[in-house]
């Protein structure tokens, strides 16, 4: 299957959550899309757990294969399998661009990362899905610094998560360590993504 690219408010509105994490999506119709939108139905156990991985792999903008071996990988680690499946998803190098500010959803990050803008400990990557290790420092490549597309989104932050140590100067972060349970999607069950991968 691959990566969705249609319009992210319908999923949103379908799921009832934002993927964008802004609330923008829902705050005008917080129904379904469609004809049909309002007449929703109880949902089902397996619809729950259905909707509830949806809600995810949507945020993160990830397609079933790679979310599915990422979920694999996940029950390799020690510690909960939900929560580190999370955490894997948010040490992929688009998300942490997103997370440190250089891009204003998760889809402007990918591209970003795709036409080569970025430098992982010095080295190129363009690879939207590369998981980034703690204590590894991101920063923009020279010719990208003043990318006026870019230095609108940091000028435009309001906050970031402790987990990343931005430096204003060098437009580079580091990333600290990983996120506690508590610092990223709170409204999400992890338990039943666990719960429908294993059903």
């Amino acid at each position: 299957m691959a990566r969705y690219t249609g319009p992210q408010w319908k999923i949103s509105r379908r799921l009832n959550y934002s993927t964008l994490e802004s609330g923008k999506e829902l705050g005008k119709r917080p129904y379904p899309p469609g004809q049909h939108g309002q007449r929703r139905t109880k949902l089902s156990e397996y619809a729950t757990q259905l909707q509830e991985k949806q809600k995810v792999r949507f945020t993160y903008g990830v397609n079933e294969r790679q979310f599915k071996k990422t979920f694999d990988e996940a029950n390799k680690m020690a510690g909960r399998h939900g929560e580190n499946f999370l955490f894997l998803l948010e040490s992929r190098l688009d998300n942490l661009v997103y997370r440190a500010g250089f891009a204003k959803t998760r889809r402007q990050a990918r591209q970003l990362v795709n036409h080569g803008h970025f430098m992982v400990d010095g080295k190129k990557v363009d690879i939207p899905s590369y998981r980034v290790k703690v204590g590894s420092t991101v920063s923009l490549k020279e010719r990208s610094q003043k990318l006026s597309t870019i230095l609108d989104n940091l000028d435009n932050v309001v906050e970031r998560l402790d987990f990343i140590k931005f430096d204003d100067e060098k437009k580079a972060f580091s990333f600290q360590r990983l996120p506690e349970r508590k610092e990223i999607l709170s409204d999400i069950k992890e338990n039943l993504i666990v719960e429908y991968y294993n059903r």
